[in-house]
C-alpha cells in the first residue's frame, strides 16, 4: 500500500470564544505578526500592545458575538467541516488536518498530528484564493518553520494561491448561482479583504507598476502577477464572466481596512453608501476572498453593511454564503491537492 500524504489546510484564525480577554490574545498574536504588520518589533509592540488591543478586543467581543455559533465561531466550524468532507473524499491517499495560522488548532498541533501518522509528504493549502503577503505568505513561512523543526525529513509542497484555477472558480459559480438566480438585483459587489498599499507595493517585482501606472490591476502581467489587487480584479472578471454579469452590471471594492496607513481602494463601505444615489436599490455582495463565512462577511457585510445600505436609500443588500464545506468546494479542495500546479 502506498505512503499517504499530508494535507495541511489553513486558515487565517479565530479567538476561542467571543469572551474580551479571548479577543484579545488572539488579536495580540494576529497583530504582532510581522507579516501582517510590518514595521519594527519595537514599535509593533507598543502599537498593539498600548494603542490597539485595550481598545478593540472589547469593541470586537461585541462583533463576535453577533456572529458565534453553538458550535463555536464560525469560520472555525467551517473549516473543520471542510477537513471532515475533503478526509472523507481523499481518505485514500491523504491524511487531512485543518489548523489556524492564528489560535487554535495551531499549525504545529496539526503538523505533529500528521507525524503520528507518519506521512513523509506534505501539500500545504492556506485557503486564500488571492496571495497576500499578510495570509498567504505568514501562513507559509510558519508551516516551514515548524516543518523544519518538527517533521525536517518531509517533503513539502505549497500552494501559493488559486485565484486562477478552474477548480476555485468551478466551486465559487455553482454556489453563487444557485443563489443567484432567485434574486432580483440591480448590481453584484465583488467585495474582497483589503490590505494596506505598502504590502500591495512589496509585491511588484519591477517597483513601477502596482499603484503606480493607470489601470495598474487591467490585467495581469510579469510586474503584478504575485499582487493581491490584480488578482483580486482578475478574479471577479472571471467570476462575472461565469456567472453572466456584464461589466456595467458590478463593481470590484476591498473591506475591512484599518485607520493608519493608506489601504487599498475603492472601499465596499463607500460604495453601501453612494450605490443608492446611482439608483441601485438591491445590492448582491459576493465575497472570494472569503472561503468561509466569518466576522468579515457575516457581521461587516451581512449586519453592519446592510445597514448602512438601507439606511442611506437601498432596498435590500443579499450576502452570497462563501464556499464554507459545500460540495462543489469540497472537489475544488481535492483537486488542488492532487493536481494543483501554480501556472495554470
Amino acid at each position: 500500500m502506498a505512503q499517504k500524504k499530508g494535507l495541511l489546510l489553513i486558515n487565517l484564525g479565530t479567538p476561542d470564544s467571543s469572551d474580551p480577554s479571548h479577543v484579545g490574545r488572539y488579536l495580540r498574536e494576529f497583530l504582532m505578526d510581522p507579516f501582517v504588520i510590518d514595521i519594527p518589533k519595537v514599535l509593533r509592540w507598543v502599537l498593539v500592545n498600548i494603542l490597539i488591543v485595550p481598545r478593540r478586543s472589547h469593541a470586537s467581543a461585541k462583533l463576535y458575538k453577533k456572529v458565534w455559533m453553538k458550535e463555536g465561531s464560525p469560520l472555525l466550524v467551517h473549516t473543520i467541516a471542510l477537513e471532515g468532507k475533503v478526509q472523507k473524499r481523499l481518505s485514500e491517499h491523504f491524511e487531512v488536518v485543518a489548523a489556524m495560522r492564528y489560535g487554535k488548532p495551531s499549525i504545529r498541533q496539526a503538523i505533529l498530528k500528521l507525524k503520528e501518522k507518519g506521512v513523509k509528504e506534505i501539500v500545504v493549502l492556506p485557503l486564500y484564493p488571492q496571495y497576500s503577503l499578510a495570509a498567504t505568505e505568514s501562513s507559509i513561512a510558519k508551516a516551514k518553520d515548524i516543518l523544519k523543526e518538527v517533521l525536517p525529513e518531509a517533503k513539502a509542497r505549497f500552494v501559493p494561491y488559486f485565484y486562477q484555477t478552474e477548480a476555485y472558480l468551478d466551486a465559487v459559480t455553482k454556489v453563487t448561482q444557485r443563489y443567484l438566480k432567485n434574486l432580483s438585483w440591480d448590481l453584484v459587489l465583488f467585495s474582497f479583504h483589503g490590505l494596506p498599499e505598502r504590502q500591495v507595493k512589496k509585491t511588484d517585482l519591477t517597483g513601477s507598476h502596482c499603484l503606480k501606472v493607470s489601470d495598474c490591476c487591467k490585467e495581469i502581467n510579469q510586474a503584478n502577477q504575485n499582487c493581491y489587487r490584480a488578482q483580486s480584479y482578475a478574479t471577479a472578471r472571471a467570476l462575472a464572466k461565469r456567472l453572466g454579469i456584464k461589466d456595467d452590471q458590478y463593481e470590484v471594492a476591498f473591506q475591512s481596512r484599518l485607520k493608519g496607513a493608506p489601504w487599498i481602494r475603492p472601499f465596499s463601505d463607500d460604495f453601501y453608501r453612494e450605490l443608492p444615489n446611482r439608483g441601485v436599490k438591491k445590492l448582491v455582495v459576493i465575497s472570494p476572498s472569503f472561503v468561509a463565512d466569518c466576522l468579515e462577511t457575516l457581521e461587516e457585510v451581512q449586519m453592519r453593511g446592510k445597514e448602512e445600505f438601507v439606511e442611506n436609500g437601498g432596498t435590500d443588500l443579499v450576502l452570497i454564503p462563501s464556499l464554507n464545506s459545500e460540495d462543489p468546494w469540497v472537489e475544488a479542495v481535492c483537486q488542488l491537492a492532487e493536481n494543483y500546479q501554480p501556472n495554470t
